[in-house]
């Protein structure tokens, strides 16, 4: 008995090994969209990367607004008028030091009046911790609708009234239990934020 499992006739050994090939490629071709359908789109494996922003446009007192994880993400560039008055805000605030654990506490680096690792520059989630709604910037001081007479600039919650300052700090006796969430983030360069990751030690 022969220890080849090929046969013999060199014309047939030919027409078997193209079978194979062909049995092998084709195997391969439909495989490979199977297994290419088990990796994680781009869309999925982008909304969990971190996100480069250009701040350099940004005017004193204008925000922009961000995607990260399918969050909203702003960037505030406060003025000198609205970081003098946050200190002002202490008295009002739930929580001014940051000190909460809540669902997502803030970093150490953001844990000052500024909420912020430089304090020009706020960068909070814009969803509010009472039920998720997305607040609206009020951030013209003085008296307005639904506002306290001596408001000084932050944001409305419009599904149940939160308050929260320009730090993203909740005023007290409210509906939401915590600030705004400060997502993980720092400075590439003088213009340019990481959102996602922190910077390593």
């Amino acid at each position: 008995m022969s220890d080849s499992i090929l046969p013999a006739d060199p014309s047939r050994r030919n027409a078997v090994l193209a079978t194979c090939t062909a049995g092998a490629v084709g195997g391969a071709a439909v495989a490979w969209p199977f297994l290419k359908s088990l990796r994680p789109s781009e869309r999925a494996l982008a909304a969990g990367a971190p996100v480069e922003v250009d701040i350099g446009a940004l005017a004193p007192g204008e925000m922009k607004r961000v995607e990260w994880r399918g969050k909203p993400v702003w960037i505030l560039r406060r003025t000198p008028e609205m970081l003098a008055a946050l200190p002002s805000m202490t008295p009002k605030l739930a929580d001014p030091d940051s000190n909460r654990a809540g669902e997502y506490p803030t970093p150490e680096y953001a844990r000052n009046a500024a909420r912020a690792i430089k304090e020009e520059y706020l960068v909070v989630v814009g969803i509010c911790t009472h039920l998720g709604c997305s607040p609206t910037d009020k951030l013209t001081p003085g008296p307005q609708p639904s506002l306290p007479d001596d408001w000084q600039g932050g944001f409305l919650c419009p599904c149940h009234g939160s308050l929260f300052d320009l730090s993203g700090r909740v005023y007290a006796n409210m509906p939401a239990p915590d600030n705004l969430e400060v997502p993980p983030h720092y400075y590439l360069s003088e213009t340019t934020l990481l959102i996602g990751e922190e910077k390593a030690a």
